[in-house]
């Protein structure tokens, strides 16, 4: 546990500037535009109106894209030497940025010609994905697939016509998200998606406030935990670590952190509010 702190310590020392919040609004048209950052970690889970936040689709080539590319890289490496398949992106609480986290990490995966990439939005209270990628809801929705046992994953995920990636959206919010998850149905649905794709990317609910994600951890292989710089409680994250099982902590991804540095910057320092990863043990 410690080492998690030294990392954050590290981090949280290195100057940083926050961006503005853009106005909340939909996310439009995924073609690519010049260089936009990631966002500050008090709009990341809202939508834009523009969708800049979501680099690794609309903006593969800059510089923020790039940082989600190291975090590709991580995953990948993970996949060979850990048989890493099924990763939860979660956050101590909320607007941390992990649903911006997710869905930029499955874009990343999913630049992988040879990848067959899920995205999976398995956030039941405060489903953001499909409202973020604007998808029509032309298939069924998770809920359904939870509450119906002849649903398929082919009945559910939908592919995204430019990019190598398929989405698994939430529904709409239900009452009983507790018991949804509780079911062997959920474990079955991602069994499945197992066995048809390469990599599963979870837009969980946050850790801490809610029991839900909690419900999921014997069906996933890592967690990824996206910490807001200079902004997430180091309490609440202490309880959230507590909480995980710490064999499945894949590590922690920093996100709204803007050091300017080079642009050759690797795994430790970045610019323009990109998102970083660390490790922040290593496994024996």
């Amino acid at each position: 546990m410690a080492k998690f702190f030294e990392a954050l310590e590290a981090a949280e020392r290195e100057p940083a500037l926050r961006m503005q919040a853009s106005s909340p609004c939909t996310t439009a048209d995924l073609s690519p535009t010049p260089a936009p950052p990631t966002p500050s970690g008090e709009a990341v889970d809202r939508a834009n109106h523009d969708g800049a936040h979501l680099v690794t689709l609309r903006n593969p080539a800059s510089f923020e894209a790039e940082q989600y590319g190291v975090l590709r890289h991580a995953m990948e490496t993970l996949r060979k030497s850990a048989n890493l398949k099924v990763v939860a992106v979660t956050s101590a609480g909320v607007g941390d940025g992990k649903t911006t986290t997710a869905i930029n990490l499955a874009g990343a995966l999913a630049h992988s010609v040879d990848a067959r990439v899920l995205l999976v939005d398995i956030d039941l209270r405060r489903p953001a994905v499909a409202r973020q990628l604007e998808l029509a809801g032309s298939k069924r929705s998770l809920v359904d697939a939870l509450t119906d046992s002849s649903l398929r994953i082919e009945d559910t995920a939908e592919h995204l016509a430019h990019f190598n990636l398929s989405v698994l959206r939430a529904g709409g919010p239900t009452l009983a998200p507790y018991e949804l998850l509780k079911s062997a149905r959920l474990e079955t649905l991602l069994d499945e998606a197992r066995q048809r794709y390469d990599y599963i990317v979870l837009d969980t609910p946050p850790f801490a406030p809610v029991p839900d994600c909690r419900l999921i951890t014997k069906c996933v292989d890592g967690f990824l935990v996206v910490v807001a710089a200079h902004r997430t409680p180091r309490s609440l994250l202490a309880e959230t670590l507590d909480l995980l099982e710490p064999a499945k902590v894949v590590g922690l991804v920093f996100n709204d952190d803007s050091v300017r540095r080079s642009s050759y910057s690797g795994y430790y320092n970045v610019r323009a509010d990109g998102a970083r990863w660390r490790r922040a043990w290593r496994k024996p």
